[in-house]
């Protein structure tokens, strides 16, 4: 491999030749070899779309010419497209403003943009990576700008479109399963009846509920930090600077979500309550998720020896010993996902609580965790509804079985014999294996034809007026 010298306020690096990244960027990559996990593409193309902006709004203030103007742009533009992939090489483990990361930014575009205008930008520099590309911005307000811009993007592209897809696939559920009564269960006990639409319309309301909570997340998530720079008063900033970059984001992005500028600078860059109070709820979505896993896998527990109410696709074999054997792989995945969710909620609310004086500085760990946890919220509830949710059937054979046997059906003789008898009746039963009508029977409490009368099961999932 070729090498170049690049120069910065700390010296000369050696720097690959086939690169555009600079100094600062080659100083992270040695002073920072810890761990694998590599600085988001989302956070990249947030920065890309970042730097776009005020490369516009810095044309606009007079303060940056036509012609650096428009290389800028066409560099970020080629970020955006991948063109530059390979160029952003840091680890999240590295300053805790994101600065090297910014600066890694700075340096592609401006030696890509030296290139546009026709230089050689290993010999010559004519677009700047901290006076041209870094204009009246610091690490300190781009890097939590950047990484809200991936987030309002991220959720867009990938979690709300999952959870759509998820919620459509359970409607379709509860239609198609309202006519099933099946027994409830409570305390993992036997139950009231309900039908299996019923039971699954819980799922649809708590997807509902995290589209809504999304939203509601958002109108901290687009106050932006941008034109606060070193620590919140805006030096070297113009005062419309940030409205302006801001307005433009919008028209670049096009997102739902509108981007304002933060109206408090000194908050924006010190706490980030806003990220816990969004992993909050991608927490409470995992929460659900694990809930709706762990469910469709008892019910479909058996195939002869456990609940086996449903019947889940048989989507590959479940043992290396055991032949034939089906496994709740789809549930299985996903309560993984949500256990690992709720981890990263622990790990953002500990790195939001580090705000010292002007600024956090553990602000690429909070990027990283959101970014996994709407990846794999995403993805699971993608497999779980292609590979799980759409296929599922009930078996009506022992849901009307379960349904018949349970003792819990006494519960409708409570207006007519009181709770005591009822009770005994539900315990008689138990205890000689037998049925509640024979107990209530034998009791001398009711009449064939008068339990009949009473206990109904398709009758008793809903309340009476």
């Amino acid at each position: 491999m070729q090498y170049r010298i690049e120069k910065d306020t700390m010296g000369e690096m050696q720097v690959p030749n086939d690169k555009y990244w600079g100094a600062q960027t080659q100083r992270s990559i040695e002073n920072f070899p810890i761990g694998e996990e590599k600085m988001p593409n989302e956070v990249i193309e947030g920065f890309a779309y970042l730097k776009k902006s005020c490369a516009i709004v810095n044309n606009k203030l007079e303060r940056l010419d036509d012609e650096k103007t428009a290389a800028i742009l066409q560099a970020c533009d080629e970020i955006l497209e991948g063109k530059l992939d390979g160029n952003f090489p840091l680890v999240v483990w590295q300053t805790g403003s994101g600065t090297q990361s910014n600066m890694n930014i700075n340096e592609v575009v401006a030696n890509r943009a030296s290139e546009i205008l026709g230089c050689d930008f290993r010999v010559e520099k004519p677009a700047h990576p901290n006076d041209d590309v870094n204009k009246g911005q610091s690490s300190n307000d781009t890097y939590p700008t950047a990484m809200r811009i991936a987030f309002v993007l991220d959720l867009q592209k990938r979690l709300i479109p999952a959870i759509k897809t998820l919620k459509a696939t359970f409607e379709n559920k509860v239609k198609e399963f309202e006519d099933v009564v099946k027994i409830g269960r409570t305390h993992l006990q036997d139950a009231t009846p309900l039908t299996l639409g019923q039971e699954i319309s819980a799922y649809v309301d708590m997807l509902d509920k995290a589209l809504l909570q999304i939203d509601d997340s958002m109108k901290y998530i687009v106050e932006l930090a941008i034109g606060g720079t070193a620590v919140g008063t805006g030096l070297n900033s113009h005062p419309d600077f940030s409205p302006m970059v801001a307005e433009v984001l919008n028209e670049l992005t096009n997102t739902k979500y509108k981007f304002k500028s933060h109206p408090n600078k000194f908050h924006a860059l010190t706490a980030h309550d806003g990220e816990v109070v969004l992993s909050g709820v991608l927490n409470a979505l995992a929460s659900n998720l694990m809930k709706i896993a762990n469910d469709i896998r008892w019910l479909s527990s058996g195939p002869r020896c456990g609940i086996g109410e449903i019947n889940i696709p048989e989507n590959e074999p479940g043992s290396s010993i055991m032949p034939g054997k089906v496994n709740p792989t789809q549930s299985e995945a996903m309560t993984m996902v949500a256990v690992q969710v709720m981890g990263n909620h622990t790990t953002i609310s500990v790195a939001a609580s580090q705000g010292n004086f002007e600024l956090n500085v553990f602000k690429p760990v909070i990027a990283l965790n959101i970014l996994q946890s709407i990846r794999l919220l995403s993805d699971t509830m993608i497999a779980f509804n292609d590979k799980c949710a759409i296929g599922l059937e009930a078996n009506k054979i022992n849901i009307e079985k379960y349904l018949n046997e349970s003792l819990m059906l006494v519960t409708a003789l409570n207006p007519y014999i009181g709770y005591e008898k009822a009770a005994l009746i539900a315990k008689t039963a138990h205890k000689n294996g037998t049925s509640l009508k024979e107990e209530a029977m034998n009791l001398g409490i009711l009449t064939y034809s008068q339990f009949d009368e009473y206990v109904k099961p398709y009758e008793m999932i809903k309340a009476k007026v």
